[in-house]
């Protein structure tokens, strides 16, 4: 522990805070901004979160899982803490960019590690248009909705929408639709990690749709442009054998 500080940080859950209770007393803690290593103690939920909040500081992340999902955690165990911090290899991560304009005329940017998407948010199917760097690639997809994730995200929403999982160093981002009408059952598109990707929402009063970046969500939006940020770099820890390509790969035998 003495060759990279530690900072702990948990989740709000029961489970979490107990877990961070008994490290801080075994290992002691380190203020955020003093720290060579952040502990997270949590779901994947929180480790987004965390890595969020912590992006500035180009400090590695570590997650220990407390919660119901822990595709981004390792296993929790109070021992040999710093032999595993040592032992960890390093995942780094790009987010990507949103920028959501709205019906009013106003633009929000938020940044996504797993996914961004657009939602029906009313009764009626949206109606989006697609463009590819500039290109329309898809005049109009009738849907409950669409995301574009990166390979980090690609087993979170993207899969249950029966998306492709996507290798870490794979550099494409997977297009895909939700419940889509027509085309009938689209089955969506790998992009080059470079491209930008635009949706604009046709007749979008009669059917509103809302964007949401990881959790931030915007209602109303009348586009959305979203491309890669190689800019930010995510820097995430996992126990040896146990790293994303692995568990990608894993989770496509279950």
């Amino acid at each position: 522990m003495a060759q990279r500080p530690v900072h702990f940080t948990a989740s709000p859950a029961p489970e979490a805070q107990a877990a961070l209770s008994r490290l801080t007393a075994a290992y002691g803690q380190t203020d955020r901004e003093g720290a060579g290593v952040i502990v997270a103690l949590g779901g994947d939920g929180f480790m987004l979160q965390t890595l969020h909040e912590t992006q500035a500081l180009d400090v590695p992340v570590y997650g220990m899982n407390c919660g119901t999902i822990g595709f981004l955690m390792n296993v929790f165990s109070i021992d040999g803490l710093p032999a595993r911090l040592d032992d960890a290899a390093e995942e780094v991560i790009n987010p990507l960019s949103m920028a959501a304009l709205t019906r009013d005329g106003a633009t929000h940017r938020a940044l996504a590690i797993n996914e961004v998407s657009l939602l029906r948010a009313g009764p009626q199917a949206a109606k989006l248009c697609i463009s590819v760097d500039g290109k329309v690639r898809l005049p109009e997809l009738v849907c409950d909705g669409a995301l574009l994730c990166t390979p980090a995200g690609s087993t979170a929403y993207n899969y249950s929408a029966h998306g492709p999982i996507l290798p870490i160093g794979s550099d494409v981002l997977a297009l895909t639709a939700m419940a889509a009408f027509r085309p009938r059952r689209w089955r969506g598109a790998l992009l080059p990690k470079t491209a930008t990707v635009r949706f604009d929402v046709l007749e979008a009063e009669k059917r509103p749709v809302m964007a949401d970046a990881d959790g931030r969500s915007v209602r109303d939006v009348a586009s959305v442009e979203i491309r890669s940020e190689p800019r930010i770099r995510h820097r995430i820890l996992f126990d040896p054998g146990h790293g994303l390509d692995e568990r990608l790969i894993r989770e496509q035998f279950v």
